[in-house]
């Protein structure tokens, strides 16, 4: 079974974690963008962005940064693209903050130091979600496409 490459933006303000993991998930084939703040990481996905979703699948985002924290991150990634996945990163002592952000729309969340194999097992799952969410987002355009259309506009 190919295994396809996940577009990753891993958002942490310690760099050498970043730099580690970054290498980590490219040696096993995925594609990584790295953001060191909040703000950094909305500008990486506002460049990213194609034609109607951003060429990310999954953000990293951990929640304790200086600035705009992950919680406010992650609303603004929900708000401006809904169908990019967001996996929070939390200390021990930040599960209640983890859980704020599970209803703000994260996916889910891991302790630090998070284990590789059930981080990268959340990233295929969050993968998942995320191309589903495209898909009904695709076939809804294409039902409104037709609607206005009158039938005329067939998308298969």
């Amino acid at each position: 079974m190919v295994k396809l490459p996940i577009n990753i933006l891993l958002v942490d303000d310690e760099r050498d974690f970043v730099e580690i993991l970054s290498l980590r998930l490219t040696d096993v084939g995925h594609r990584v963008r790295a953001a060191f703040s909040g703000q950094e990481a909305l500008s990486v996905l506002a460049e990213t962005e194609g034609d109607a979703l951003p060429e990310i699948d999954v953000v990293i985002l951990d929640i304790k940064m200086p600035g705009m924290d992950g919680i406010e991150t992650l609303k603004q990634i929900k708000a401006r693209y809904p169908v990019v996945e967001v996996i929070l990163l939390t200390g021990h002592g930040a599960v209640d903050t983890a859980i704020k952000g599970l209803k703000s729309g994260a996916f889910d969340y891991l302790l630090k130091p998070a284990d590789y194999d059930e981080l990268t097992a959340k990233l295929e799952a969050a993968r998942k979600q995320r191309d589903a969410h495209a898909e009904r987002l695709r076939e809804a355009e294409a039902r409104a496409l037709m609607r206005r259309s009158g039938g005329m506009f067939n998308p298969d």
